[in-house]
């Protein structure tokens, strides 16, 4: 069960917070190649059974590919709109079984959100479960313990360079200006298609993608960026 979440506002903060984390966890991708105009669009939560739907719309309409990081009781109780995200070419990656802190999580219990996400695409999907590397942490909480186990296990942790706080439902007007204001070379862009923030997502794009297109954008996967990332630490 998806549990409320508390509405404090802190977008203007994350800007300040995000090159202090990624220093922190410097083995997780918080960026593409700063050299490169590309930019990751990645969308958390879902999948739901009109935000996503709408959402996938509005990416068929600019012809942009998205990075869905999915909840496994999301894809258990809307599998049909979890099949139609993979029918269309979006790229998939795991955000836990619900919407838990994995800061939270004893060892086992980690390990068992993971594994039963992965199962639950699986089997949905038709996806490997050997290609279901890349996880983003729930309210992106970590700690070192949490990284270390992430990383024994064989997953590549998300994070992200731009957040809105869509998820509070500030108005379309405010998450689009705050998503055009952050946007840089390599930026990781984060959005929500769930029950928080949702019913903004596809108005947001809408306005989002066509201006970072004229700005000159492309926009690429997670798996494409960790590439880049990972011949460059080479």
């Amino acid at each position: 069960m998806l549990k409320p979440r508390i509405k404090l506002q802190f977008a203007f903060f994350y800007p300040l917070l995000y090159p202090l984390l990624r220093l922190i966890s410097p083995n997780s991708l918080w960026t593409g190649n700063r050299s490169r105009k590309e930019i990751a669009l990645t969308i958390d939560d879902g999948p739901h059974p009109r935000y996503t739907l709408e959402l996938l719309d509005v990416l068929d309409k600019y012809g942009i590919k998205a990075s869905f990081f999915w909840l496994g009781v999301s894809v258990d109780r809307h599998p049909e709109v979890a099949r139609e995200v993979y029918r269309r070419g979006h790229f998939i990656g795991i955000h836990g079984y619900q919407h838990l802190s994995f800061t939270r999580l004893r060892k086992e219990e980690l390990k068992q959100t993971l594994e039963r996400t992965k199962e639950t695409i699986h089997k949905t999907c038709g996806i490997d479960q050997k290609t279901l590397q890349y996880v983003r942490p729930p309210n992106g909480f970590f700690t070192w313990k949490t990284l270390g186990l992430l990383a024994e296990w064989g997953y590549r942790t998300v994070m992200w360079s731009v957040v809105p706080e869509d998820w509070v439902e500030p108005g379309v007007d405010a998450v689009v200006s705050r998503v055009l204001r952050q946007t840089k070379n390599g930026a990781i862009v984060v959005l929500h298609d769930g029950y928080f923030g949702g019913c903004d997502v596809a108005a947001s794009v809408d306005k989002i993608v066509p201006e970072l297109l004229r700005r000159g954008y492309n926009f690429v996967s997670i798996d494409e960026f960790w590439k880049q990332v990972k011949v460059k630490r080479q």
